[in-house]
């Protein structure tokens, strides 16, 4: 089960936060940008995209309770 939020990681800070947020995941996180998919664990990826317009951020986990887990860590990223 994939769920996504819009996100917005537009500073060098908020990506290094970001970044050591999303390796504290069992669960698969991608980001999405236009057209492009990169893996949301690599610092090298994300700074491969437009850090300027907000994201698609697409987490792989079905259970639950896990996923309210992850929004709760992601939540200073995710645009309401």
């Amino acid at each position: 089960m994939m769920n996504t939020f819009r996100i917005s990681i537009n500073t060098i800070d908020k990506v290094k936060r970001f970044v050591n947020l999303t390796n504290k995941c069992e669960a698969d996180v991608d980001i999405i940008s236009g057209r492009l998919l990169v893996d949301a664990k690599s610092i090298m990826g994300i700074f491969s995209i437009d850090l300027t317009r907000p994201m698609t951020l697409r987490i792989h986990e079905s259970n639950t309770e896990k996923l309210k887990e992850y929004k709760e860590l992601f939540g200073e990223f995710i645009i309401e």
